[in-house]
């Protein structure tokens, strides 16, 4: 095989998606703004995140801002990760083989180049049982 193949095959092993690319909050952002880590968790409070965490999945981004703290209204931001990014290891493997739920995380900022209005919410009993299992979570945070 020719060098330029072998190099674009390697190359295509190494994207993790290929997106779009999805950020759920309650913060009232623009397209251009950056999201950066250091931040406290929406999970435990308490450890300040080193990364930003997205997802591929619109529905994915849009629980994520469904249990994000703050007053704001839940906004589904469409990103692009202006730096390398990795599988989130909180849920990857450790508690879905594989990455099922198409999530990330990165140390490098996120750039808003969009915002989704439709996605599938939450009814309030669903966000009650989810805040519940949140605050039962046993183990630690991979930070």
């Amino acid at each position: 095989m020719p060098n330029d193949l072998i190099e674009n095959e390697m190359k295509k092993e190494k994207v993790l998606d290929e997106g779009p690319f999805y950020h759920g909050t309650r913060v009232a952002l623009k397209v251009g703004d950056l999201l950066t880590a250091g931040f406290n968790s929406n999970y435990r409070p308490e450890i300040v995140m080193n990364h930003i965490y997205f997802t591929a999945l619109p529905n994915g981004a849009g629980l994520a801002a469904s249990l994000a703290k703050g007053e704001g209204l839940e906004r589904v931001y469409i990103i692009e990760p202006t730096g390398s990014f990795e599988n989130d290891p909180n849920v990857t493997d450790k508690k879905f083989p594989g990455n099922p739920t198409r999530s990330y995380r990165s140390s490098e900022p996120l750039k808003i180049i969009g915002e989704l209005t439709e996605w599938k919410r939450l009814t309030a009993e669903e966000l009650r049982e989810w805040q519940e299992k949140l605050a039962n979570i046993k183990g630690e945070i991979i930070n």
